[in-house]
């Protein structure tokens, strides 16, 4: 061993004792006689003083040393004098004079100061990822990350869970995210694919009789990226037999207040908000509401009609929404502003954004349109005061609640509004379906082996056999397809959604006709997804589950934007690795073994 303690861990109680210390200098500070050094290790930080009075030899070696040498020293802890002390490290009582050093490996020029890393750009920080991972908050990040598994895989096992692996080579069921594919040289022109998620084989183990599974397990969806997004991510993936969504939603709030508690010292209060779906988009216009903050989104189309303005009037008669939003104390904002506000909406895909100041009365281009009473209770009805202003939007159901909910968001940041703290919600009650208007057919809201709820199941068993083997069963049944309800919920952390699940389809008939309402007939479904429905023959039990984002949920816990700040070696926007240069091209030789032939760009 090159040490007898770590750095972090020296204090008061071994002034006058010899320890060996080892780690990377971080700082060096040449004081004429004296030369002060930082010796950092994942633990921590302590200061090493070189004296030629303690060690001529050892002070000299000192001189040559850089930022991010690997050294070793031996010396004497002793108590820093009084006034010098640094209230703000754990060691700031005490230092090391050395008297010897050991330079374990030099360091190259480094690309970016260590001290002031987190401002260099991130293309900089993933390219030398070795060294950002260096800095203390990055390992703060990943030490919360393990510890987070930990609390995790001892909350399943105290409640008798088992961690089964599932395969990462597995059959290509593209039904959502395009596959991560991998041929087969055994087998030439056949692929393997990546797992999107373990969905298919822990319903298996449900089948086998496992009967509570969990498992932290990496998934791959090879699909457009951002903040939040990877080509390869960490799921905690949980299952269980005999139970309907209350059963997964106790057993997974439990979970989430036990990692709060054990990790951050935070009590989380259960049993979380819940919210529907159609409550969730007509309050707050998205599935994931922050409720951090209020501004409530309000209808406002029965007193739209009430006036005279052509724009609300026609969007109305073409079917479509009118809501609002209040901006509290920006009354007093200027035109410019509000055209940049404007503009912003535009961004999000509003053709326009309608406003009314509150202030002495109503002040707006469009208030001659209404009746003074009328925008005496659009005020209320969004609950605006004097001094605040009311933002409109009017078109499209899908546009006005994205736009508006983007703008609460804006707001929200923009005004201060967003409490400090840790708000969770479950939105469940989502719809079974969406219409996927480009594809011309349904395709599953959750995934293909999503329970409806109850009363839709009795509704979708009493069609008859001879529907749906006809090709247009979804098309015939649409209307009632479109009002039908899933046993989906998912948790939502302050805006962001960490989770998601369902109760799933345990019968094969059912299955099949939930197959069939996608356009998947029994020839593609025996294809894709064959060896789950011979498993359904079999005394298949009720289960569900849910799958839960590591990533996310350490983003969240640590107060990162983006979830690459917990991933050790994350990917770009771009799928790219900077560090490791991959994706890459290989060489003829492996492509033959594969036999494959690529037309590759120059």
């Amino acid at each position: 061993m090159q040490r007898t303690k770590y750095c972090g861990e020296v204090r008061d109680a071994d002034v006058g004792e010899r320890v060996v210390l080892s780690g990377w200098v971080f700082r060096r500070r040449d004081h004429g006689g004296l030369i002060f050094i930082d010796l950092r290790d994942r633990s921590g930080l302590v200061q090493i003083v070189f004296s030629p009075e303690v060690a001529v030899a050892t002070h000299e070696a000192a001189h040559a040393l850089r930022s991010e040498y690997v050294i070793s020293v031996s010396g004497e802890v002793r108590k820093r004098p009084e006034g010098t002390e640094n209230q703000n490290l754990p060691t700031g009582a005490v230092e090391l004079y050395a008297d010897d050093i050991e330079v374990l490996n030099e360091s190259a020029p480094l690309p970016f100061p260590m001290e002031d890393a987190a401002e260099a750009s991130e293309q900089l920080r993933l390219k030398y990822r070795y060294l950002d991972l260096r800095r203390p908050e990055m390992q703060q990040n990943l030490i919360l990350r393990h510890k987070t598994a930990k609390v995790v895989r001892d909350y399943f096992d105290a409640l008798g869970f088992l961690e089964v692996e599932t395969p990462m080579l597995t059959k290509s069921t593209p039904e959502g995210a395009r596959d991560y594919l991998v041929p087969s040289r055994v087998n030439p022109g056949q692929f393997f694919a990546l797992p999107q998620s373990p969905q298919l084989f822990k319903q298996i183990l449900m089948v086998a009789g496992m009967e509570r599974y969990f498992q932290i397990v990496k998934c791959f969806r090879d699909e457009d990226l951002r903040a939040d997004r990877q080509p390869e991510f960490t799921q905690i993936d949980i299952e269980m037999s005999f139970v309907q969504p209350d059963d997964v939603m106790n057993i997974t709030e439990g979970m989430i207040q036990r990692i709060f508690r054990d990790i951050l010292s935070v009590e989380v209060a259960t049993p979380f908000t819940r919210l529907s779906y159609a409550d969730a988009m007509e309050r707050y216009g998205n599935d994931k509401p922050d409720l951090r903050f209020g501004l409530e989104l309000a209808d406002m189309a029965e007193l739209a009609q009430q006036s005279s303005f052509k724009v609300f009037l026609d969007v109305i008669a073409g079917g479509g929404r009118i809501k609002a939003l209040r901006a509290p104390g920006m009354a007093g904002i200027s035109r410019k502003e509000i055209d940049l506000l404007t503009v912003e909406a535009q961004s999000y895909g509003a053709k326009g954004l309608a406003w009314i100041k509150v202030r002495d009365g109503f002040e707006s281009p469009i208030a001659k349109f209404f009746p003074e009473e009328t925008l005496r209770r659009m005020a209320q009805k969004v609950g605006a005061e004097e001094g605040d202003m009311i933002l409109f939007v009017a078109d499209g159901e899908r546009v006005v609640n994205d736009v508006l909910s983007r703008l609460r968001l804006e707001l929200g940041k923009r005004l201060g509004l967003i409490q400090p703290g840790y708000r969770f919600v479950w939105v469940y009650d989502f719809p079974l379906l969406d219409w996927d208007a480009e594809e011309g057919r349904f395709v599953a809201m959750h995934h293909p082996f999503t329970s409806p709820c109850d009363p839709d199941i009795q509704q979708l068993m009493q069609i008859p056999e001879s529907d749906v083997l006809d090709d247009r069963f979804a098309q015939k049944h649409s209307a009632l397809f479109s009002g039908f309800k899933a046993k989906a919920y998912d948790v939502v952390l302050n805006g962001y959604e960490i989770g998601g699940g369902s109760v799933r389809i345990h019968r094969k008939d059912l299955q099949r006709r939930m197959f069939a309402a996608l356009g998947i007939s029994d020839e593609h479904a025996a294809v894709k997804f064959g060896f789950l429905l011979d498993a359904l023959n079999f005394g298949a039990p009720p289960h569900g589950g849910i799958a839960l984002g590591l990533d996310r949920i350490a983003m969240l816990m640590v107060g990162a934007s983006s979830i690459r700040d917990v991933i050790a070696f994350p990917k770009t926007q771009k799928a790219i690795c900077l560090m490791s240069g991959a994706p890459s091209f290989v060489e003829q030789k492996q492509l033959r073994e594969l036999f494959l032939k690529v037309d590759a760009p120059a």
